[in-house]
């Protein structure tokens, strides 16, 4: 892929005119055999649904009837004149047609229905709106008022207000969410202990963006009422999930055929884990060989930095890794790495630390742990991500990867098959670079765990080993997370273990207090929470290796930012600990 450093790449020559009606030929075709496909599976599904008559919905206690009898068992849909004429004081139930009761919009008929609206919404947008109205309505009136927004709202005075009013807003939500459970609201000091000890470790104290860190905690707050209080949020985001995850796991059949059954069913991390790296390296290639990922950074990248305030590359980056893992969500943003700047690249490499793949969910599911409050906090964690990034490093250059000004560049692969050997070869560097480093950062970390055991031994004190100094230190930290007092030992443990080992054995661990019931449910929920993100010391060798490897000329500002950025992603996780503590109910602990 060319350089997108190298200047703006020449516009292509406007297509002949029997392009142009090829062109065409080609779309109406394409309509043609969408709407189709759609209205054949809709044929095919109303009539192949045996149970189509209808659904009754539960009627409620207020219905006017002359029988005691609640149940939809008396009615059937051939007696319902009859039942008319009988009485007119029993109004018959409302009759819903079965097609709409079943259908499941995560799968199926359901998913086919939400890709048929989401593709005509786009299309109508791209194709009719946004070319006729809506570039026209954007220059001439919401441009217009959105920079006068900017100028007004970034006057130090109305900064101030605004701030204020937030805070006490978020104040107040929070407070009623504690008013049956007074303890709950210690969480409160979790965000505000994080975000102090952020600013004091801060590498530019003067130049920290305290808009991007605002709106960064408040849409992470926000996701998590979205994904832990509204059911439906919970469900698009386990669908969205989902998908990811199936998509991903069809690189499971390339590595079976190449390394064989056993070594993929025993997940060795080597050839089962990394090879969604090589299927997902090639994906993106492809995609930026057929011009949809710059079609896609454009998109979300000004979204996200219309929302938060950060610039496209770090913006698609947290997005993405929201369900792909630190190896695969830069990918995505390869050909710009080596033009970010250094805080940019503290904010990808915070984003890889704070989330966990989709792929490893089902791992960590099998310990125990709730799918839903995984997910939940895997995209809580993209806008904290991007707080906490911006916190620790403040941005200090001129960035090149800003929606208004970032270049998006053409793939120079020529054709869709030397797209997918381009994406193989990249992936192979990475994931040999991945392997060395896992293997020599997690070798030094053992080491000196033995090393400050031996230390105490020779003073009288066993059993003293770098973890268990880790988790002592951890208490309090958890405890400003909301875990009671009496749990804090047990909990600071497997965060410990997380943080210096890796986040499987902490949730084993957390799984086997769970089923002893050595900790309270409310402390094990926060305890996932807190677990949910790739801060380890493998992990730090895996962004460096994977990040270095995509832009060798970076190696020393990636070895720079990675241990700073280490932490910066470990407070991701605690904030999210806090705030889902708050927003938890009862009900939710005890469905998981």
């Amino acid at each position: 892929m060319a350089d997108p450093a190298e200047g703006e790449l020449d516009e292509k020559p406007p297509p002949s005119r029997a392009q142009r009606i090829i062109y065409v030929i080609l779309h109406v075709l394409l309509h043609v055999v969408f709407i189709s496909y759609f209205t054949a599976a809709t044929i095919i599904f109303i009539l192949y649904d045996k149970d189509s008559d209808d659904c009754w919905p539960n009627r409620g206690s207020g219905a006017t009837t002359e029988s005691t009898d609640n149940s939809t068992e008396d009615y059937d849909i051939d007696d319902y004149e009859d039942v008319e004429e009988e009485t007119t004081e029993k109004p018959l139930p409302e009759v819903k047609p079965k097609l709409l009761c079943t259908i499941n919009w995560c799968h199926g008929y359901g998913f086919l229905i939400v890709m048929f609206i989401l593709f005509y919404i786009l299309w109508l947008y791209y194709w009719a709106f946004k070319p006729f109205v809506g570039i026209k309505l954007y220059n001439n009136y919401l441009e217009p008022v959105i920079d006068k927004w900017i100028e007004f709202s970034r006057q130090w005075i109305v900064s101030g207000v605004m701030l204020a009013i937030v805070i006490a807003v978020v104040v107040a939500y929070l407070g009623f969410e504690c008013r049956n459970d007074a303890f709950k609201a210690i969480g409160l000091l979790g965000p505000v202990c994080f975000v102090i000890i952020g600013f004091a470790v801060s590498k530019h104290h003067l130049q920290v963006p305290w808009r991007i860190v605002t709106h960064g905690l408040l849409g992470q707050l926000l996701l998590g009422i979205l994904c832990l209080r509204i059911p439906f949020g919970r469900s698009v985001f386990q669908c969205l999930g989902d998908k990811v995850t199936i998509f991903l796991n069809y690189a499971q059949h390339g590595a079976r055929f190449v390394y064989g059954d056993r070594i993929c069913d025993e997940y060795v991390f080597a050839f089962a884990i990394l090879a969604v790296v090589f299927f997902f390296s090639v994906i993106t290639s492809i995609m930026y060989y057929l011009g949809w990922m710059q079609f896609i950074l454009n998109g979300f990248g000004f979204l996200l930095q219309a929302m938060v305030g950060t610039t496209v590359c770090e913006s698609v980056n947290a997005a993405g890794n929201v369900f792909l893992s630190m190896t695969e969500s830069p990918l995505v943003i390869r050909p710009y790495i080596e033009i970010l700047t250094v805080s940019e690249l503290h904010a990808i490499c915070t984003s890889g630390y704070a989330t966990v793949a989709g792929t490893v969910l089902g791992a960590y599911v099998s310990f125990g742990a709730p799918a839903s409050f995984l997910i939940a906090a895997s995209v809580m964690a993209a806008p904290g991500s991007l707080a906490f990034a911006k916190l620790f490093y403040p941005e200090t250059e001129e960035s090149l990867t800003r929606s208004d000004n970032i270049r998006l560049e053409r793939s120079t692969d020529t054709s869709i098959l030397d797209a997918a050997a381009s994406g193989a070869a990249a992936a192979l560097l990475i994931v040999l670079g991945i392997v060395s480093n896992i293997i020599a950062f997690l070798a030094i970390v053992f080491f000196l765990d033995a090393v400050t055991e031996w230390t105490f031994e020779l003073i009288g004190l066993h059993k003293i080993t770098l973890l268990y100094i880790l988790s002592q230190i951890f208490i309090p930290i958890v405890f400003v997370m909301g875990v009671p007092w009496h749990d804090c030992q047990d909990i600071g443990l497997v965060v410990a273990q997380k943080s210096f080992i890796n986040e499987f054995v902490a949730y084993r661990n957390l799984g086997i207090l769970v089923s002893d019931k050595k900790v309270e449910p409310r402390s094990a929920a926060i305890a996932t929470f807190a677990l949910c993100g790739f801060a380890n010391p493998g992990s730090l060798g895996i962004v460096i290796a994977s990040l270095s490897a995509m832009a060798p000329s970076r190696r020393s500002d990636i070895t720079r930012v990675a241990f700073r950025s280490y932490f910066a992603g470990s407070f991701v996780s605690f904030t999210s600990a806090s705030l889902a503590g708050i927003l938890i109910q009862n009900e939710h602990m005890d469905g998981n």
